[in-house]
């Protein structure tokens, strides 16, 4: 019997990419999405995918479709905490129904690691570097203030997995910034680009803060994609009762951690490269970034995610994180083109877009 998903987020610029990938690799999955709004070519590219229609508030259907579901892949709001306990709800009714536990890939970030709480630390370089499978790091991450970025949803991850850890397998999937256009329907952007090239318009120069030494991880998103089907199909061989070669303990629960970071990059550099692909588009008088005050910087990306220090984490903090844990089990590195490589193409989207 095909195993049986359920997704979250199908239209969206992660688990757009997460869906059509799994489609496309795996057309005997039993896939099931979840869409507020049905794309006209949706069902002409994706035939064998059933839709159910609602939001991420729509928790009856989620739960309902979780229970039915083999796995369940949320790409939806990282921080939205009613849909994610549905799910879990739902997978658990499963487990109790049918004696089998079913699997939760849960999309979080790299943020929940940024430094951006202090000022001292902001706009310089940071000597830390979180890693997946180090214990110290884990137990850092695990015991975050309550106002870390992802930090509520990540805590009820952590509790589900720990309270209920023989009946359901948990990954949670921790990108860095993530560039490249995505493989879905809508062709969407990642977030940071589009933001500081907003800003950069706004301002009238590329930016940094103090000496833009601040580094963070990134990670092509066809690499991220590629981390996700090799998690989907360790839980599908996880779940087959003749696979006795699988310990789902390696892989999920305390075990299920996953940044998918393949390289790391400074604020300086990036705002050198974009400054100058947007000087050369008449976009800004010259391709030379300044360095804007805290003031300044307090101004940006105000009212994203209705989370205040947005301007801090975006431009002036230290994220940098490494995937040990992928390296390790499936030797997961980057394959596709660096940040640098195909940074032209992604800012001309986003012009081409604003």
């Amino acid at each position: 019997m095909s195993p049986k998903l359920f997704i979250t987020g199908g239209t969206g610029y992660v688990g757009g990419s997460v869906l059509h990938a799994i489609a496309t690799a795996h057309p005997e999955y039993s896939i099931t999405v979840l869409l507020r709004n049905i794309p006209a070519s949706f069902s002409t590219i994706y035939p064998d995918v059933r839709i159910v229609t609602g939001t991420y508030d729509s928790t009856s259907v989620l739960t309902s479709e979780a229970a039915q579901a083999d796995i369940v892949v949320h790409n939806g709001d990282s921080d939205h905490e009613p849909s994610l306990n549905a799910l879990i709800t739902g997978l658990l009714q499963k487990e109790k129904e049918t004696g089998k536990p079913g699997v939760l890939l849960h999309l979080s970030g790299t943020g929940i690691v940024a430094d951006w709480r202090s000022e001292d630390g902001l706009g310089v370089r940071s000597d830390v570097t979180w890693s997946d499978v180090d214990a110290h790091s884990l137990e850092k991450i695990r015991s975050l203030p309550d106002d870390a970025l992802h930090r509520n949803t990540e805590n009820i991850l952590h509790h589900t997995a720990t309270t209920h850890a023989h009946r359901i397998r948990i990954a949670i999937m921790c990108p860095p910034s993530i560039y490249g256009a995505d493989l879905g329907l809508t062709r969407k952007s990642s977030v940071l680009i589009p933001l500081f090239v907003k800003e950069i318009k706004t301002l009238g120069a590329a930016f940094y803060y103090k000496d833009g030494t601040n580094t963070r991880s990134w990670v092509h998103i066809k690499d991220v994609v590629r981390l996700y089907l090799h998690v989907v199909e360790t839980a599908v061989s996880s779940l087959d009762d003749d696979n006795a070669s699988i310990n789902p303990d390696r892989y999920f629960n305390a075990n299920g951690y996953y940044f998918t970071a393949t390289q790391e990059h400074d604020q300086l550099s990036l705002a050198r490269a974009v400054g100058a692909i947007l000087h050369a588009q008449g976009v800004v008088p010259s391709p030379d970034p300044r360095q804007i005050t805290l003031q300044e910087l307090d101004t940006m990306a105000t009212g994203i995610l209705d989370y205040p220090p947005m301007g801090r984490y975006l431009f002036a903090s230290n994220s940098r994180t490494r995937a040990d844990r992928a390296g390790q089990v499936w030797g997961y590195k980057g394959q596709e083109e660096g940040l640098f490589d195909g940074l032209e193409a992604d800012v001309l989207k986003v012009l081409e877009e604003s």
